[in-house]
């Protein structure tokens, strides 16, 4: 990934084609954004404040997902299938992967990096059911 050197507090951004979330941790918003044509809707737009220990939670799911150690240079760059990315602000870190869209673990074989790009996978769908379960609770929906 591509590492940048900044104070600020945790905070992780991800895009996947339609679906964005940002969660920052000086107040523990969560910003929740979903582009969907569902029921002729445009856009969903959710927030709410989570506390500590979703964001300890946030941060161990990151500490393990060996993905830190990743380099996207190494993995395919987004296409017209799509984009993924991925950017985490921890202290003075500031890392971010850019990728084309991962629909299954198999799109990872491929790459020159499979267990880099793999572990990215699994991080992603980890933070995903994260978020969509810290949603589910406060608002009742389900993910599109």
């Amino acid at each position: 990934g591509k590492i940048y050197k900044r104070k600020h507090p945790l905070f992780i951004i991800i895009i996947i084609i339609i679906f964005f979330f940002l969660l920052e941790q000086k107040d523990g918003l969560l910003r929740y954004a979903n582009h969907t044509n569902y029921k002729s809707e445009k856009i969903i737009k959710k927030e709410v404040y989570c506390n500590k220990i979703v964001l300890e939670e946030l941060k161990k799911i990151i500490d393990s997902s060996k993905v830190l150690n990743a380099d996207d240079d190494k993995w395919p760059e987004p296409d017209k299938v799509g984009r993924q990315e991925l950017e985490i602000v921890s202290g003075n870190e500031h890392i971010s992967f850019v990728t084309t869209k991962i629909g299954s673990l198999l799109d990872t074989k491929d790459s020159q990096d499979p267990e880099g790009m793999a572990n990215f996978y699994y991080l992603v769908q980890d933070l995903k059911a994260l978020v969509f379960a810290v949603m589910d609770m406060h608002f009742k929906i389900k993910p599109t």
